[in-house]
């Protein structure tokens, strides 16, 4: 598939109507960090999608006259929110070559998140992954042709020019975004679930979410995916992300849990070594982060049993670890690791299946 495949042809009239889809959030594995132009990917990177964590947006939509401009109110929990709309803005621009009906519309998007606002959860996944959803059904309505493949394809693609990592929140529990020779049908454009079976040791695994700082970060991720264009290891980091994949496909099909732990970990530190290696150089995690993966290492060090961390590009800490452990490791977690998120805040989540119709 290239971009012009992407371009709507559409038939069909519709006056108006509304759609609600829910788009989980989802946490990198092997990490994404650094891109080129149009949001594409410096490398390829797989994920596990999220069930809990997810935003639900309702999109409204009826025809105006004026034809020659974007136009949208945005609701956020009801309420309106005029400092969400210039990324919204934005987007439609970006996506305006392959949905060229957007502008005969005025859109009312209403969108809510389930985990708390300013939790330190990135929402910019899930709520660009729902609201790409809801633009693709009204494009469903405009070419009832479309088969299930491609909508769900463009949705993936549409997704990715809001933020990167939304592609990965369309589909599957394991999602793979980023061209890589050992990953059928990959792409550069979106994310693709992965494509063999995997292991029961991953059936519903569990990812606690230790909110150690929900303050807003000193350095966005779009600085810093900038900062990986003339950074001194950055090939050698891509490079790590292409092997790191070819060896977790392989784990992710036999099950090899310490296996699954050394890549994930080494990958979450790896991401902040780019960030403090970088110039300007700069640190996300906080002090409790460093307490926690130390507490984490202890535990499994003692115990034997296979729980292990990741990091997005913040301080929070992903805790994740089978099923068939969970009520001993969240006794570990209460006992130990609350101590250190903001007011003992966490959420508990696991490995989901990707965007849901309501309406």
């Amino acid at each position: 598939m290239s971009e012009k495949d992407f371009i709507a042809h559409h038939q069909a009239s519709i006056e108006s109507g509304n759609f609600q889809w829910s788009a989980p959030s989802n946490i990198a594995l092997v990490k994404y960090w650094g891109k080129k132009e149009k949001q594409i990917p410096a490398n390829p990177s797989i994920s596990f999608t999220l069930n809990t964590c997810k935003t639900i947006t309702k999109l409204a939509f009826v025809k105006k006259d004026n034809k020659d401009s974007f136009s949208f109110d945005l609701l956020f929990e009801g309420q309106p929110k005029e400092d969400f709309k210039p990324k919204i803005q934005k987007f439609f621009e970006r996506i305006d070559t392959y949905c060229s009906y957007l502008k005969q519309y005025h859109f009312t998007i209403d969108t809510e998140n389930t985990f708390p606002h300013s939790s330190g959860i990135a929402s910019s996944a899930s709520g660009m992954a729902a609201l790409s959803m809801n633009i693709m059904s009204l494009e469903k309505a405009l070419n009832p042709a479309m088969s299930d493949a491609y909508f769900y394809q463009k949705a993936s693609f549409l997704a990715r020019l809001g933020s990167g990592s939304a592609c990965r929140s369309i589909k599957g529990s394991v999602v793979v975004w980023g061209n890589h020779a050992e990953i059928e049908d990959s792409s550069d454009l979106f994310g693709v679930e992965f494509p063999s079976p995997i292991h029961e040791n991953f059936s519903n695994y569990q990812d606690t979410i230790l909110l150690v700082d929900k303050g807003e970060k000193q350095v966005s991720s779009t600085v810093g995916h900038d900062l990986m264009h003339n950074h001194p290891f950055s090939e050698q980091r891509f490079a790590q992300a292409h092997h790191n994949i070819s060896s977790l496909k392989t784990i992710l099909e036999t099950g090899n849990l310490e296996a699954f732990i050394k890549i994930t970990e080494s990958e979450a530190l790896t991401l902040h070594a780019m960030m403090m290696t970088s110039m300007p150089y700069f640190i996300l995690m906080k002090p409790n982060t460093l307490e926690i993966i130390n507490r984490i290492w202890k535990y499994r060090n003692t115990t034997q049993i296979p729980v292990c961390f990741t990091l997005d590009a913040g301080a929070n800490v992903h805790v994740l670890y089978p099923e068939n452990v969970r009520e001993t490791v969240l006794q570990f977690i209460k006992d130990e690791l609350l101590g250190y998120c903001q007011n003992g805040q966490y959420i508990c989540d696991a490995i989901g299946t990707g965007a849901i119709k309501i309406l």
